[in-house]
């Protein structure tokens, strides 16, 4: 299977909704989770250890749209390192994992009929 759910944290909430709406926008994510509850996260930064609240993302989307996905939190995030980290779904149930693909295709032109009248 080649979905997976990309996590990352965020500084804050602005932040978290502007990368949430882009991705969605441009089809690179299905759909994503803005966790409403702020975590806490402690890690080492520059030699130190720190502590920091953030905000948790999760974002639903395939494989081959991983490198355009980064590259957009990359260019949205605040943070210097921002996390990006990929997890395969090894199952789900096929309603969702169809949705998940045509949300994530790039979305089909119009076609218009045309009425010709007759010499």
């Amino acid at each position: 299977m080649d979905k997976v759910v990309v996590m990352t944290t965020c500084a804050n909430h602005v932040e978290a909704k502007r990368i949430a709406r882009a991705a969605v926008d441009e089809r690179l994510a299905a759909c994503v989770n803005v966790l409403g509850v702020p975590v806490e996260s402690t890690y080492r930064w520059k030699g130190k250890v720190q502590r920091a609240r953030e905000v948790m993302v999760l974002m639903k989307t395939s494989r081959k749209k991983l490198t355009a996905l980064h590259r957009l939190v990359e260019s949205l995030h605040s943070y210097d390192v921002p996390e990006f980290i990929a997890v395969p779904i090894a199952a789900g149930s096929p309603a969702y994992l169809a949705w998940l693909e045509e949300c994530l295709a790039a979305p089909r032109a119009a076609t218009r009929k045309t009425s010709r009248s007759r010499p």
